[in-house]
């Protein structure tokens, strides 16, 4: 049912780093009645400057006031989700602050349930109601650029460096937004390139780049360690080019009759003064806020509601694939679903996890974020693959083990029931060492057996052999049997399995009669198949 727009009573969750702006533009709407935090001195602070707000420090107190009509998330991202179907739960509007989710299904499940209520769902993507880029849509639709060519994107500061998201989920959601904004389609392949230089496994600076339909590319290059702020993204038409500079104080869109004209069959640049483009000096954010309020009102659809900001979600999921896969292109049209791959419906797998085709995953695993898992594994029960592990072609993993961030598993290993990795050498539960972590290598084919430990830092090495207990703290050599506790050197394996015996330094298996040389404790196949 359609609420007049001044009798909305709007509830702010969070007060903190975005939220105070909320707070204030919704105040000054007219439609701020309470304010929830669950920090009290921030609170103390919100009651001097807003005496005639309520406060509370309990969503739950939020959801059972029926005099509450909508809720605003200014929450931490992966707190997103929950707010707000607990929202819907209690047939409230939501607005909340981008990102809409972090996993597609969740995105999905919020776009379902908002639309069974009959609530309004809208993702706070601010660019899209900037005057600037609305004006910059209007001169795209026009055809004045000409066919676009490519767009580009900066988005640079020196901090806020946050230490619950990567560079990727904190800044590139605006600029994806309004790509989508401009060019109105999905792109059909994205790319994503980074580092991390403050955390072990948090990005600092990527770089997306997203191929659109009709050979348009678009580039987006993200920072919180640039020596200066920089919010500036490129147009570039075959027949003028266009730039909006957010930080610019006197022009904030400028028009370039600039391109390449062909004079003799060669490329010749044209160029001219850029022309200052006129735009209404509104707050975007408080353009936005209204916007939520009159999709209330009207019970419109809002323009950046649940189904253009799940096209967010699964571009941003999207990059977040292909930067832990160092950057091979992942299309993010495709769903899971349409994958050559069976997940048990009660496993879970993140969303930017990679599974490889004919793999099987069983009861109660979970594959996490930025995983990748190769083709024809087979992944038992209550099994963990941890965030950014890397599981080769054919491995197999039985029930019950854990494999922590930092270990990689190569084509054919095998890690039998409750065997063990560990990824931190020294830990402690109140200090936190995820920038220790030491990685730990399993080359192909090697096994290992029941309850076995590997202590992290350590290579296990090809087609090697862990007896079932063994703990392993040093480097095994390939082809080894290793058994014991402290695991020794006990013999040396064939690559099919069987336990070989040396005389001369040669041997022959009894099995499969496969050849090997031994130096010390370097063993080398003669058969060069097995190398």
């Amino acid at each position: 049912m359609a609420i007049a727009l001044q009798d909305l009573k709007i509830a702010c969750i969070g007060a903190g780093y975005w939220g105070k702006n909320l707070i204030r533009n919704f105040n000054e709407l007219g439609v701020l009645d309470l304010v929830c935090d669950t920090d009290e001195s921030v609170l103390d602070i919100f009651e001097k400057n807003y005496p005639k707000v309520r406060f509370c420090r309990s969503f739950s107190d939020v959801l059972s006031d029926p005099s509450i009509d909508a809720v605003v998330i200014a929450a931490p991202a992966e707190k997103h989700y929950a707010l707000a179907r607990e929202a819907f739960l209690a047939e409230k509007h939501v607005f909340v602050e981008k990102p809409l989710a972090l996993r597609v299904e969740e995105g999905e499940e919020l776009i379902a349930l908002s639309e069974r209520v009959e609530k309004t769902l809208m993702v706070g993507h601010i660019l899209e109601y900037h005057p600037a880029i609305l004006k910059l849509k209007e001169i795209i639709d026009s055809g004045e650029l000409g066919r676009i060519n490519y767009i580009y994107s900066n988005r640079l500061n020196l901090g806020k460096v946050r230490s619950e998201e990567n560079i990727l989920w904190s800044f590139a959601p605006h600029d994806i937004s309004v790509l989508l904004m401009l060019l109105g389609e999905m792109p059909d392949s994205v790319t994503a390139l980074g580092g991390c230089y403050l955390h072990h496994d948090i990005a600092d600076v990527t770089i997306s780049t997203l191929s659109f339909p009709g050979d348009v590319k678009a580039h987006i290059f993200v920072s919180w360690l640039h020596p200066y702020k920089e919010q500036k993204l490129v147009v570039v038409g075959d027949q003028k080019m266009a730039v909006f500079d957010d930080i610019s104080k006197d022009s904030k869109l400028k028009l370039y009759d600039e391109g390449i004209e062909w004079i003799n069959r060669m490329p010749v640049p044209r160029k001219k003064d850029p022309i200052n483009i006129e735009v209404e000096p509104l707050e975007p954010l408080r353009q936005e806020c209204l916007h939520f309020l009159e999709a209330i009102s009207s019970a419109a659809p809002p323009r950046t509601d649940g189904h253009s900001a799940l096209r967010v979600l699964k571009i941003l999921n999207a990059c977040e694939a292909s930067l832990a896969q160092q950057g091979r292109p992942i299309n993010p049209i495709i769903t899971e679903k349409a994958q050559n791959y069976f997940v048990h419906k009660s496993a879970y797998t993140d969303n930017s996890a990679a599974i490889g085709d004919g793999t099987n995953i069983w009861h109660f695993s979970h594959v996490m974020e930025s995983a990748v898992i190769g083709k024809q594994c087979n992944i038992g029960q209550n099994v963990v693959i941890g965030r950014g592990v890397q599981v080769g072609n054919g491995v197999k993993i039985q029930n019950n083990v854990s494999v922590y961030e930092g270990v990689t598993l190569e084509d054919h290993v095998f890690c039998g029931p409750s065997m063990v990795f560990t990824n931190v050498y020294n830990p402690r539960s109140h200090i936190p060492r995820k920038n220790e972590i030491r990685p730990t290598l399993v080359k192909r084919g090697a096994t290992i057996g029941a309850n076995a430990t590997i202590v992290c830092g350590h290579t296990v090495g090809m087609y090697a052999f862990v007896g079932a207990g063994a703990v392993v703290t040093k480097d095994i050599p390939d082809y080894a049997l290793f058994l014991g506790n402290p695991g020794k050197i006990q013999g040396w394996m064939c690559a099919c399995g069987t336990k070989i015996s040396f005389q001369s330094n040669k041997a022959a298996c009894r099995h499969c009669g496969n050849r090997y040389s031994k130096d010390g404790n370097k063993v080398r196949p003669e058969d060069n198949r097995l190398r």
